[in-house]
This record gives C-alpha cells, structure tokens and sequence, in this order.
C-alpha cells in the first residue's frame, strides 16, 4: 500500500515535471502548449495544497497537539508560493517568455526548498503520528480540483 509520503512526494515529482515543461514551451514559443500546460501545473499544485491543508495538516495537528510546528510553517509558505503562481500566471498569459523564466526559476527555488522539508520532516512524522494513515490517504484521494 502506498504511504502518505510516497504519495505527496509523488504529486511534488510531477508539479515539477509540468513545471519544467512550460519552462520549455515558453523557451520555445509554444504558447499553446504553454498555457495547457500552465493550467494543469496551477490545477495539480493547488489540489495538493488543498489536500495538505484540508486533510493531512488537519489530522497531523490533531495527532500532535495543536497547529504548530511544521504545518504552520508549510501553510505560510504555501501562501508565498501561490502569491509566485499568481505572478507566473500574468507572465503565461502575457506570453513574456522572459517573465516566465523568470518566474518559474523562482517558483522553482520554494518549491524545492519547501518539498525538501515536506518529505523529510511532515510525512515522516504524519506516517509516525497519525493514527489513520490508509483513512487519511483515501480522504486526500477524494480531495477534487485545483481551485484556491
């Protein structure tokens, strides 16, 4: 069965692989594969946020003793990397090829700096804490669209 951690860790694996494609198709004038590709990198991140912070954060709290600790700290940098979406978003949609590479060069940076504490601090410790591992994981497969 899969573990809490391997199934985030796997959403981050592919966040980052659309991510470097729309770094590409902006490189390359593919604007249309861009902003599919845009869509489904915004729609695929939030849905992760959303299952983090409606699901798994919820439960790690209750299994820990309150919100503190690392779910504060991934809820604020959840914040700082949908304020970054949003300027990317600007920049796909502009079709500023500069813009997006540089936008995605930063969204980049906290993306990887916050995964690497997501997988090597909270799951480790939600797959410890929390009292229903398979309940919690069903409950973020539910968890539908991408929407803010």
């Amino acid at each position: 069965m899969t573990s809490i951690g391997t199934f985030l860790t796997d959403e981050h694996r592919t966040c980052d692989a659309q991510l470097a494609a729309l770094e590409e198709q902006a490189q390359a004038g593919d604007w249309v594969a861009a902003q599919a590709t845009w869509k489904e990198f915004e729609s695929t991140t939030l849905r992760h946020f959303r299952r983090e912070e409606d699901v798994l954060f919820p439960a790690f709290e209750a299994a820990s003793g309150g919100p503190h600790g690392p779910t504060v700290v991934m809820r604020m940098e959840h914040e700082q990397i949908r304020a970054a979406l949003a300027a990317l978003a600007g920049a796909v949609q502009g079709r500023d090829a500069r813009r997006v590479l540089e936008q995605t060069d930063t969204l980049m940076i906290l993306i990887q700096q916050h995964n690497l504490k997501e997988e090597q601090i909270l799951y480790p410790l939600s797959e410890q804490l929390v009292p229903d591992g398979p309940g919690i994981l069903a409950a973020m497969r539910r968890v539908e669209g991408g929407s803010a």
